[in-house]
């Protein structure tokens, strides 16, 4: 395995003056396949790895993992496809290399708490089920889908991409997480995926700061489709995992996210859930991108204290 740093820098995001002057580092590790794995790195103490979901990277875990930073040394990867952990997708994509990937981490790190959003959480949930590094395991919103995965969807997502329709590829996306109001079902798909592709167009021409743009993300998402398509209807499997684990969730949350939190707590042997108020799937996410990272943050540090 492989270290190298990559730089230093300073953010400028945070809640309050003293959030603002940490800094972080920057530096990558090689997983199992070759794939450099960056990753940033905040504060001192027990390590904490930060497994994101699709449709972001590193820095919209920025507040998260400020506001961990004062108890715990936090790590926040760029899942491979995206970010400082460039990857070409390809269609023989699994699940154990998201696991060979967080195990790097955990070997070069020596951290044995985990957190994940989303797809990530899906990952975090099986490399707990299997790996003997990680004590205990923060869920937030894993999208099992207990009535099947939309596998048609998923088809026609991978071909928009391939086909270089990102406007169309968002708008299928939007099927599948089902994150969206559901007026959107209303609306014919043509005036989505004009609407759509204004946005993008907004957006190559405005900038996104220091995100990670639509047109990088939405591709990189094929990753996390495939993940979640390859664990649909093995909820069962998880009566094995071993560490502590603690389900997160928001209370604005779409219901078929709710319903998977509560298989999952009838299922695994040693559980807790939090239900945050006010918060829906974004709720770890930076504030300026609609989340509480705050509220998230208190609910991490009262588990992995514990």
């Amino acid at each position: 395995m492989e270290t190298e740093t990559l730089g230093n820098r300073k953010s400028d995001e945070g809640n309050t003056a003293s959030i603002m002057e940490k800094s972080y580092t920057v530096s990558a590790v090689t997983s199992k396949d070759g794939t450099k794995i960056g990753y940033r790195q905040y504060g001192h103490g027990p390590g904490v790895i930060l497994v994101m979901g699709a449709m972001g990277t590193a820095h919209n875990y920025d507040q998260l993992a400020r506001a961990l930073a004062t108890d715990f040394t936090v790590y926040v990867p760029d899942r491979r496809g995206r970010g400082m952990s460039p990857r070409e997708y390809s269609t023989d994509h699994s699940i154990q290399m998201e696991l060979q990937d967080l195990d790097s981490l955990l070997a070069h790190t020596g951290a044995h708490l985990v957190f994940g959003l989303s797809s990530g959480a899906v990952i975090t949930l099986e490399a707990a089920r299997v790996s003997p590094s990680i004590r205990k395991a923060v869920l937030y919103e894993p999208p099992f889908y207990l009535q099947g995965f939309p596998v048609d969807l998923m088809a026609r997502f991978n071909n928009e991409v391939g086909q270089g329709k990102l406007a169309a590829a968002l708008v299928t996306l939007g099927k599948i997480v089902r994150l969206g109001p559901a007026l959107l079902d209303l609306v014919p798909r043509p005036l989505l995926e004009l609407a759509t592709a204004r946005v993008l167009r907004v957006e190559q021409k405005k900038g996104t700061g220091k995100y990670a743009s639509l047109r990088e993300l939405i591709p990189a998402t094929r990753f996390d489709v495939r993940v979640v398509a390859e664990m649909d209807g093995k909820v069962e499997s998880f009566n094995a995992v071993k560490p502590e684990i603690l389900l997160l969730g928001g209370t604005k949350s779409p219901t078929y996210l709710k319903s998977a939190l509560a298989a999952l707590e009838t299922i695994l042997p040693n559980v807790r859930q939090d239900e945050l108020e006010g918060l829906d799937h974004s709720g770890p996410w930076n504030s300026d991108q609609g989340g509480n990272p705050e509220l998230v943050a208190q609910s991490l540090c009262r588990f992995f204290r514990e």
